[in-house]
């Protein structure tokens, strides 16, 4: 099977990805998640601790910093954990319903931390998920209806029935959508309130036939308590994937060249590729005209009567702002952006489910197009 093209990573993704490290994930969890090798992410921390890995930002860290850090995390971790498990009940249910709960957490914690806090075997667990058939599998309402909130929970309200429906199937759990509605009605379970955002731009599009052939690039902002900051993406039409983002404080035209050296750094698409933009300063400045010559793309910008238009980059800036940035207060621009990495790298490209991709991630979506090509190129 042909491989993904090998990704190349910024200094703030490094940076990022670190930082998640740091709150108190494992790095294999942190690794996974974010499609990393793990010795690659170990080589990132010791990098940070040693204070050379030279993202934007970082600074040489002492050894004192280094234990607060490590004591805030631990911190951090042990509170999580506890929240959760009284906010869901889990330590009241039995031990299926415990595996179930531990099941629907593997990329959230670690498999030996859990089974310590549930108070079963990691060996048990593993026998459960081994042992079979679809009726050890079928949970009571109650079970079920904690397993949808554990679900929910995890995924920060993102999900109403249909994409809960999906994920719980796709975690052995066949449940009917009509069930899963009806306890999710019954509770006050429901997806975070949606807010309707007037398109700039007419919302004509289709996808391209291949990856790397359109990509689109839009800025938008989110409110924090030390200011404003600002996010610049790039997309990629074909399956929605973010393959560029940058995140400060400026809305200056470093911004969106961060973007767009990202996204070709890890796609390195062929000369021709088409990039489309409003027609703001930063596009239009020099610099970023340079860039986007010195890496062989044509430039397209919005005007009347042009069918490449920012509506999927639009979709994308309402999803966020809708799963995730309404009714969150954000402190401080770190804790900002390291939200903003949390929702784009492991939720929207790896996990989240799209409908028009037939409810597949953007990352699945392509691995699934790049086996379908090689079937054929065997079969032809």
């Amino acid at each position: 099977m042909k491989k993904i093209p090998k990704q190349e990573y910024t200094a703030e993704f490094r940076e990022l990805a670190v930082k998640r490290v740091k709150t108190g994930q494992t790095v294999g969890v942190v690794a996974k998640e974010l499609g990393l090798i793990e010795q690659t992410l170990r080589n990132w921390v010791k990098a940070f601790e040693a204070g050379k890995l030279n993202g934007p930002g970082t600074k040489p860290v002492t050894p004192e910093q280094m234990e607060l850090s490590r004591v805030r995390a631990e911190n951090v971790r042990l509170k999580r954990e506890n929240e959760i498990l009284k906010k869901h009940g889990v330590l009241r249910e039995g031990c299926a319903m415990k595996y179930a709960w531990i099941d629907a957490h593997r990329k959230e914690f670690e498999l030996t931390g859990m089974c310590e806090a549930l108070a079963v075997s990691a060996s048990g667990y593993r026998a459960w998920k081994r042992g079979g058939t679809a009726e050890r599998k079928r949970l009571t309402d109650t079970q079920m209806l904690a397993l949808i909130r554990a679900i929910h929970a995890e995924l920060k309200g993102a999900y109403g029935s249909p994409r809960i429906t999906r994920e719980l199937r796709e975690r052995g759990f066949p449940e009917s959508k009509e069930r899963v509605e009806r306890l999710m009605r019954e509770n006050g379970i429901r997806a975070r309130h949606k807010r309707r955002f007037k398109a700039t731009t007419d919302s004509r599009h289709s996808l391209p036939v291949a990856p790397n052939q359109v990509w689109t690039a839009d800025l938008t902002y989110i409110w924090t308590d030390e200011g404003w900051l600002y996010l610049a993406v790039v997309l990629d039409l074909f399956n929605r994937e973010v393959v560029g983002w940058s995140i400060k404080p400026r809305m200056t035209a470093d911004i969106v060249i961060d973007a767009l050296t990202m996204a070709w750094f890890r796609k390195k698409p062929t000369p021709g590729l088409i990039h489309h933009s409003d027609r703001g300063s930063q596009y239009a400045s020099g610099p970023f005209q340079a860039r986007l010559k010195e890496y062989g793309m044509i430039c397209s910008m919005s005007r009347k009567g042009n069918c490449w238009d920012n509506a999927p980059t639009e979709s994308f800036f309402n999803s966020l702002k809708n799963e995730r940035v309404h009714g969150t207060r954000y402190g401080t621009r770190d804790a900002t952006a390291a939200d903003l990495f949390d929702y784009i790298e492991p939720f929207y490209n790896r996990r989240r489910k799209h409908s028009p991709l037939g409810y597949a991630s953007p990352m699945k979506f392509l691995e699934g197009w790049i086996s379908a090509q090689h079937e054929q190129k065997l079969a032809a």
